[in-house]
């Protein structure tokens, strides 16, 4: 398993055991450790082991708090401050930290095991068990390796995530995965497994998405203060190595605001990436007017980052096995291409990821303030008819009876999750979901698995947890004004230039994957009509046959491919070698 995820942890590895527990990690060296700090971590002292992944930005100050109740150290490590403050403060401890993980700590005497993952999912943590063993890891292919000898992974098909992935913009909401046999922790949770076999699920953390009577009288100014001061103190926190913090920069508004946080914060000759494609069926393939714009106003070490049609081709295949699950998105592969680019030149960048879902970047959030989206049900509806790919019946229309699911799941999902309590407004809902659901199982899932399949790890500074609750309470009208993010880019106008912020909303564009044709095309053909995916029988073959007649003449309501979204699904099955009947 361990061997698995070493691109994950490309720099050395590590095991301990004991009893029946087990625990194996690969690590990537960003923070200078003695040997003390290795993994997976014993403390003798207070009999706790631990291997984890991710930063916590905060453990000096954890360090220096818990050095005044009397812990002694024996590393510089935050893996060593993890251990004393779960012996300090228990299961909570979880709530002192700042910061992006995924652990497994073991009680060494009573053999307790507690999992736990960062309160927005930036880092991931799968599960897989049958009645012999509980296996847990950072990506799920990992717990296909443990499974491979005696097949004890069930690699059989979801239904209900199948239509979550066909339906909800491929997006399959925790603890689902499109295997039965693999289940994944959701964020801000904990699983604790007793030794006597109970188990028990906690969430520890929520945002608010209501109103606060102590910010009613906070003018526009106010508002874009805070979230810049907050916004600066999340780009700082996440400059914590002893290794240079690069940049991925997009030339847009999130990412183009990082880089003047980082230029303000002193980064001098700060290494910034941009990448760009080849342009296909009249499809523009870069941004690199804007982010150029941006690279020379600060000063940047900047680097474009051109890829042509030949190099992303062989690149995809890749990318589908740096995927933890399957993900349509065509940023993947542009994510993949500039990852393996930019490790070269620095071990860690920040991005600009979720500050679309947190501060109400996308077409459907003003539709959600409108008078038919002011009851549940109608938020639901304009939601569903913005982001949801196809009904009931386009799903039926695709897939084997094998796979048919009673109701609608994924309308089920939605509506539960507009109905709980804590979000005001039609807007408020649909960005709690956005933020605790789809931005977690598409966007920061996407630059988790792509940075780290190079050994470069991606931080996130919108997804700080108290810069998303901060915006959690700001009036949704403030959020969607401007054109979506309105608070976000009048805040943005002290630091970057305006040219940047008053263009057009872009994105990572990867024409060859929206219009297919030549290669590609071949390659999705063959994918879908392999032996593997005849004997898998997941789509019905006149619906195949009917996309491949017309590849390019169907686009779900986000603009994406159809037929793009069979043929992944079908590509990742066969890249990790899942195969056999899929019911």
């Amino acid at each position: 398993m361990a061997e698995a995820m070493t691109p994950r942890g490309p720099d050395s590895a590590g095991a301990w055991s004991q009893g029946r527990v087990a625990l194996g990690h690969r690590r990537l060296k960003i923070i200078d450790l003695s040997e003390a700090g290795g993994q997976p971590m014993l403390d003798p002292e207070l009999g706790l082991a631990i291997a984890w992944n991710g930063c916590i930005y905060n453990y000096k100050q954890l360090r220096r708090e818990l050095s005044g109740h009397g812990y002694r150290f024996f590393s510089h490590s935050d893996t060593e401050v993890l251990l004393k403050a779960y012996h300090h403060w228990g299961d909570r401890f979880v709530d002192h930290l700042h910061g992006m993980f995924a652990f497994a700590i073991v009680e060494r005497d009573s053999g307790r095991v507690l999992l736990g993952r960062d309160r927005l999912g930036i880092k991931p943590l799968y599960i897989s068990e049958n009645s012999a063993r509980v296996r847990f890891a950072s990506s799920l292919p990992a717990l296909l390796a443990g499974g491979a000898r005696d097949g004890s992974v069930d690699t059989r098909i979801d239904p209900i995530a199948l239509h979550h992935y066909m339906t909800f913009h491929s997006v399959v909401p925790a603890p689902r995965t499109i295997l039965r046999g693999v289940a994944k922790v959701p964020p801000a949770s904990l699983v604790a497994i007793e030794p006597d076999g109970r188990r028990t699920t906690t969430t520890y953390w929520e945002p608010d998405f209501t109103r606060r009577a102590d910010r009613a009288d906070w003018s526009e100014r106010d508002w874009e203060n805070a979230v810049l001061d907050a916004l600066r103190v999340a780009v700082e926190r996440r400059l914590v190595a002893d290794v240079p913090v690069g940049c991925l920069l997009s030339g847009g508004v999130d990412s183009s605001l990082i880089v003047g946080l980082l230029a303000e914060a002193g980064q001098h000759g700060l290494k910034t990436f941009s990448i760009g494609f080849e342009s296909v069926g009249g499809v523009a393939g870069d941004e690199f007017k804007y982010s150029d714009i941006i690279a020379e106003h600060f000063g940047t070490d900047h680097h474009q980052i051109r890829i042509g049609t030949d190099r992303m081709l062989p690149a995809l295949d890749g990318a589908i096995g740096a995927m933890s699950e399957p993900m349509v998105s065509h940023d993947c592969v542009a994510f993949y291409l500039l990852s393996q680019e930019v490790a070269k030149h620095v071990k860690v960048v920040q991005s600009g990821q979720g500050a679309d879902e947190v501060f109400a970047g996308y077409h459907w959030y003003p539709p959600l303030g409108g008078p038919d989206a002011a009851s549940i049900d109608g938020a639901v509806a304009s939601y569903r008819k913005a982001f949801f790919d196809r009904d009931r019946a386009g799903y039926d229309a695709l897939v084997t009876p094998a796979f048919a699911v009673d109701g609608d799941p994924s309308l089920d999902f939605v509506t539960e999750h507009f109905a709980r309590a804590g979000a005001e407004t039609g807007i408020d809902r649909g960005l709690r979901l956005d933020t605790t659901v789809m931005l977690v199982d598409d966007p920061v899932k996407r630059v988790d698995n792509m940075t780290m399949a190079w050994g470069l790890e991606g931080r996130v500074p919108f997804l700080d947890h108290e810069l998303v609750e901060l915006a959690a309470t700001c009036p949704p009208g403030l959020k969607i004004a401007h054109e979506g993010k309105g608070v976000l880019k009048q805040a943005a106008r002290q630091v970057i230039p305006s040219d940047v912020i008053d263009r057009p909303k872009g994105y990572f564009p990867v024409p060859a994957l929206t219009h297919l044709e030549g290669p590609y095309l071949d390659m999705v053909r063959d994918a879908l009509y392999a032996p593997a995916a005849k004997e898998r029988d997941l789509f019905r073959p006149a619906a195949i046959d009917r996309l491949l007649a017309d590849p390019n003449g169907r686009l779900t309501p986000l603009r994406g491919n159809e037929l793009w979204q069979l043929a992944l699904l079908e590509l990742w099955l066969q890249r990790h070698g899942i195969t056999g009947p899929a019911a």
